[in-house]
């Protein structure tokens, strides 16, 4: 539930190279979070909705209804698990909502549920009281930079040939010259993979899920000491998000989704959640709303742009 400090979830992941926004749940309130940050709503492309309870899907209607008035959106694609249709149906007849630009919704399952040239989505089952998934975005591996001078002294006309280079083919050149493509650019930059798992009870499946992520972002909902609760209500501790980013070898842990009773003044608080966690995986940090994450390349001096934000 929401709090003066905290807002339920929303994740927004801005993707390298694009003006463009994928949305991870979309709580209520949502919108006005945007209001509050640097984002901009207009560049939402895509929504993924974990599961349909509320605090995950609250906000979905105000924010696409708000999109529709600004005019400034040209089209969205929804995915989600069966009944999320249905409910944007309802919410649309029963408030008389018209979008002014389409929207697609799809029914995920276990498996590939979206691939553009730059990035595939995969979604897996997670273990909670209403069918939940997991999504993981992978940033597909691209070619080193191209080095465009060596290219000219070795006589290479510039134009078509050069596209073919820079994907590391070999071309015959005119004057028969084999030139292997490869061996004109840098290192691979290798793709980057983002995680989002909740709501859950440790599984394998989110294990799976995580396989060397880059960024795993873990609901953990109760501490250690309230693991008969976690195990009730099927959602995760602290120390079962850890062991999910210890097992799947992942290179960094954000959790969120907590329990408002670790409140500042409760006897457990947050900080305790974060001790927790990081005594098993030490790469760990917790989200807080507004919070701003650069997932680094491998391999690369270059700095990403690609940014999970809490709003």
């Amino acid at each position: 539930m929401p709090t003066r400090a905290r807002n339920v979830s929303a994740i927004a992941l801005r993707l390298p190279q694009r003006a463009e926004l994928w949305l991870f749940d979309c709580g209520e309130g949502t919108q006005h979070q945007f209001l509050r940050s640097d984002l901009k709503s207009s560049q939402i492309s895509r929504i993924f909705i974990t599961h349909v309870h509320g605090d995950h899907i609250f906000g979905l209607m105000g924010l696409l209804a708000s999109c529709g008035l600004a005019g400034s959106v040209d089209r969205i694609d929804l995915y989600g698990p069966p009944g999320l249709d249905e409910y944007l149906r309802a919410c649309t007849r029963y408030s008389q909502t018209h979008f002014s630009y389409p929207i697609k919704v799809h029914t995920v399952k276990p498996g590939l549920v979206f691939e553009d040239e730059a990035f595939t989505v995969y979604c897996g089952p997670l273990k909670h009281r209403v069918p939940a998934f997991g999504y993981r975005v992978v940033e597909k591996d691209r070619a080193g930079h191209f080095d465009v001078a060596k290219a000219a002294a070795l006589g290479i006309p510039s134009g078509p040939i050069y596209g073919k280079l820079k994907r590391g083919d070999r071309v015959t050149l005119p004057d028969g010259r084999e030139i292997n493509g490869a061996e004109l650019c840098g290192s691979p930059e290798i793709g980057r993979k983002f995680v989002y798992c909740t709501d859950t009870i440790y599984c394998d499946e989110a294990v799976e899920l995580a396989q060397d992520a880059d960024l795993l972002i873990h609901e953990a909902t109760f501490a250690h000491q309230d693991a008969e609760l976690a195990y009730q209500r099927l959602h995760s501790t602290s120390t079962m998000a850890a062991q999910v980013a210890l097992t799947a070898q992942v290179k960094q842990l954000i959790m969120t989704h907590f329990s408002p009773r670790y409140a500042p003044g409760n006897t457990l608080q947050l900080k305790d959640l974060l001790e927790e966690a990081r005594a098993i995986f030490p790469q760990t940090d917790m989200a807080h709303d507004f919070l701003a994450y650069d997932v680094p390349r491998r391999q690369s001096a270059e700095v990403a742009t690609g940014v999970a934000v809490r709003v």
